[in-house]
């Protein structure tokens, strides 16, 4: 009886050890395998980022044509989009009253002019017979002083002339710088007067161009920071040239100077207005213009990682670091720009970090890799 006790126990314990060493067998073949993937080190680089901001360009001289008297059109000497010289010709306003208003002032003038030489041949008489004591003296003074008021009356008549000669030249206004002419909303025939709120036309040099732009106060902060120089003049000196990207997305031949900065902020959006200058020979740009003004800033010993080994959620962005076990983290990094294809890191990376190239789509936090060396690496440019 004993020796069959035994029996069984033996059989027991068998079974058991052959049962746990299998399921530790099917364990070990269910358990998940390292996988190879790329993984790049990061290093430092120079880079530049490139920051835009929404511009409105105008000419260099934008000039508002008015007329300085009242009348009406004779003539109009130029079209709608026409280049003009400075001294041209443009309008031409009837000149017959201002005419009749420079005949009588000069016809006061030459009164006046007659009054005062009466007046000196009555002290030219009058003073051998004073001298003689034919009349007294009082009547002397008294000639003296009505060759005063002839020459005061001389002097009014020689304005009143002045101011009608200018009044008739104003009736031919004239372009005061090249450039080209607008709208014209008065057309020959029509009533102008200097009080109109509205121009005759405008006319706009456009040999070089001024592009404005806003940038907020910590922008303007970090601006004041970035460019040598003991004054905002001497900083602008040391910006790069910048880029004017039209509205089609083409970029404008020539590249262009940050020249102006405004005296303040504009209290009710917080911003500064800055002012890039391009040079415009050609007339490509006209007043009016809209598009982008691109800056370039320079960024030494930057984190630099490329685009695509990075994964956005919910408008954060996600790299997958590689620690020294080979063990993959998910990990958010903040972007301080772009660089062509690159991000450039604010936070959340450092040189020397290894993070996964290609591949992590599949990972999962703790997932052990087995790294493949890429050639690629992030480099001082």
């Amino acid at each position: 009886m004993k020796r069959i006790i035994l029996i069984i126990a033996i059989v027991l314990v068998a079974g058991i050890a052959f049962y746990g060493f299998s399921g530790k067998g099917e364990q070990q073949a269910a358990a998940p395998q390292a996988v190879s993937v790329p993984v790049l080190t990061i290093g430092s680089a120079n880079a530049v980022t490139y920051q835009e901001y929404p511009v409105t360009v105008e000419g260099r001289v934008n000039v508002e044509i008015r007329p300085q008297v009242d009348g009406y059109l004779d003539k109009v000497f130029v079209d709608e989009g026409s280049f003009v010289k400075a001294g041209q010709p443009l309008f031409k306003i009837n000149e017959n009253r201002y005419r009749e208003l420079l005949n009588n002032a000069q016809g006061s003038l030459n009164g006046a002019e007659g009054a005062l030489i009466n007046a000196k041949l009555e002290v030219e008489k009058m003073t051998p017979l004073v001298e003689g004591k034919v009349i007294s003296e009082y009547q002397l003074k008294n000639a003296k002083a009505s060759v005063k008021i002839a020459e005061a009356n001389k002097k009014q008549a020689e304005a009143a002339v002045a101011s009608a000669k200018i009044n008739l030249g104003y009736t031919l206004i004239t372009a005061p710088v090249d450039g080209y002419i607008t709208r014209l909303p008065k057309k020959q025939g029509s009533l102008v007067s200097a009080a109109d709120p509205t121009p005759l036309t405008l006319l706009s040099d456009i040999k070089e161009v001024h592009a404005y732009f806003s940038i907020g106060e910590s922008e303007f902060i970090a601006f004041r920071e970035k460019y040598a120089g003991n004054s905002i003049s001497e900083k602008l000196k040391n910006l790069p040239p910048v880029t004017l990207v039209l509205a089609d997305n083409s970029e404008y031949e020539q590249k262009g100077k940050i020249d102006m900065v405004d005296g303040q902020f504009d209290r009710t959006t917080g911003a500064i207005t800055l002012r890039a200058s391009f040079p415009n020979a050609k007339g490509f740009l006209r007043s009016g213009n809209t598009g982008r003004v691109r800056l370039g800033i320079s960024h030494e010993n930057a984190i630099v990682i490329p685009q695509s080994v990075t994964a956005e959620v919910q408008d954060k962005v996600f790299v997958y670091i590689v620690d020294k076990d080979n063990k993959v983290t998910k990990t958010p990094v903040i972007i301080l720009g772009k660089s062509g294809t690159d991000y450039l890191i604010k936070d959340g990376l450092k040189a020397g970090d290894r993070i996964v190239f290609k591949g992590f789509e599949t990972l999962q936090d703790g997932t052990v890799i087995i790294p493949e060396k890429i050639q690629e690496e992030v480099a001082v440019k």
